[in-house]
């Protein structure tokens, strides 16, 4: 992924020097656990223990002799043993047994750095749907206005679909954080199973239940579509916070600097940006999705299909995730609101939102539906196409509507806060 849309510390987690560290710690770890079985001399450990963790320069300049990265990380990696204890380097071990195990702890630590971000997320759309609970605005359906509701249950929407995905990314990390030791095609044939279970219990893996030579990839899958939908719930903010920024919409606002310049001909403008960014972010996170849905079909115990879709659509999903998700929140926690502006909107119609509690009000009269339907809806058409403001195009069929206020909308909507609040008890 491009730096400008990676953060400092979920992009050192999928270095290339972060990735040799990794793999060290596996070697390591395989490392003692044969020296407790008594598979490898005792001798070797200390020089294991002592070799520095290779140069990522080091690796490559080796690799382009040899076209294989395990190969010429071992021997990069080796160059600071002796001889004799780095025959026994990677003992009864085959490449994927490091690649993956390792790829399931930089996983799992990528995981929890994106679960905290959506968990911050969650958060600050909780507090600031509480903070303006009471900001009533218009609901729109299909892009039209429909009935009043409040600013503070839009947010609210997006808090519990934040939650939602922070359930799914838990449920997705326990699944990737999962290792295999087994030897080429998963039989255990030349290195104990004793091995797989001490390295993997030392880095907080689960083990694979029946590893061909590679862990599964419906694990990677599950976990990249996981985050795709996250990156979908918070296009979904981006995507109304940037419809409401429309010049003849106003309610809401990206908080911008003074610094800020938002077009280089026309200084008036005040776009969207940030949340027209999400937008753009979260088709990258579908279409990883895709390419990671299509390496879990592979052919017989493995093939190398996968490895090349993985080095991009694994990172790449995990960094703009991690990025989307954190200035998103960041947008949210600034956003500037602007209730009066809100209030204004509702009042644009001339009472055409209050037309299903007039509906509601003649049926309960005894009015027939159809008819009640009928003179309603005639009403509104005269005020759509007039000076006439609603109530007084009812007048005109007889009908008294009384006091239209958004607020006879909104009297049960509290149900919803008593929800929220529970939401909100939940730790980061």
């Amino acid at each position: 992924m491009i730096p400008r849309y990676a953060l400092p510390e979920m992009a050192e987690l999928w270095s290339d020097q972060a990735r040799y560290e990794t793999w060290t710690k596996v070697e390591v770890l395989a490392t003692e656990a044969q020296v407790r079985l008594g598979r490898v001399p005792e001798h070797v450990l200390p020089d294991v223990r002592a070799a520095r963790v290779p140069p990522a320069a080091r690796v490559a300049e080796i690799e382009r002799e040899r076209d294989h990265e395990v190969l010429s990380f071992l021997a990069a990696w080796c160059e600071d043993m002796p001889d004799e204890s780095a025959r026994w380097v990677h003992w009864g071990m085959t490449s994927y047994d490091l690649v993956d195990t390792a790829l399931g702890h930089t996983m799992a630590r990528s995981a929890d750095l994106l679960i905290g971000a959506a968990k911050r997320l969650r958060r600050v759309l909780a507090d600031r749907a509480v903070e303006h609970w009471r900001t009533v605005c218009i609901g729109r359906t299909h892009g039209v206005h429909a009935e009043p509701v409040t600013f503070g249950h839009k947010l609210a929407r997006f808090a519990f679909a934040v939650d939602r995905s922070v359930e799914r990314l838990t449920a997705a990390r326990a699944v990737v954080a999962v290792g295999t030791i087994s030897g080429s095609v998963g039989t255990y044939a030349l290195i104990d199973p004793a091995v797989e279970r001490q390295v993997c219990e030392r880095l907080g893996l689960g083990v694979e239940p029946a590893p061909s030579q590679v862990v599964g990839r419906d694990r990677h899958a599950q976990l990249v579509s996981a985050v795709a939908m996250l990156g979908s719930c918070v296009e979904q903010i981006a995507l109304e916070l940037r419809l409401l920024q429309r010049t003849e919409v106003g309610e809401v606002q990206e908080r911008r600097t003074i610094a800020y310049q938002g077009s280089s001909a026309m200084p008036h403008k005040r776009n969207p940006t940030t949340s027209e960014r999400l937008c753009g972010l979260a088709r990258l996170l579908r279409g990883h999705a895709y390419a990671v849905l299509e390496d879990v079909a592979l052919w017989h115990e493995r093939d190398l299909a996968h490895s090349s879709v993985e080095r991009v659509a694994l990172p790449d999903s995990l960094m703009v995730g991690h990025y989307q998700v954190t200035k998103a929140a960041e947008l949210v926690e600034t956003l500037e609101i602007y209730p009066d502006q809100m209030r204004s909107n509702i009042d644009h119609t001339n009472g055409l939102v209050y037309s299903s509690a007039v509906l509601a009000g003649l049926l309960e009269d005894g009015m027939e539906r159809e008819k009640a339907y009928r003179v309603v809806q005639a009403a509104a058409d005269r005020a759509a196409r007039s000076d006439v403001d609603f109530a007084t195009a009812l007048g005109e069929h007889g009908i008294d509507a009384g006091e239209l206020r958004p607020e006879r909308f909104l009297a049960r909507q509290d149900v919803i806060l008593t929800r929220l609040e529970t939401l909100r008890e939940l730790e980061d």
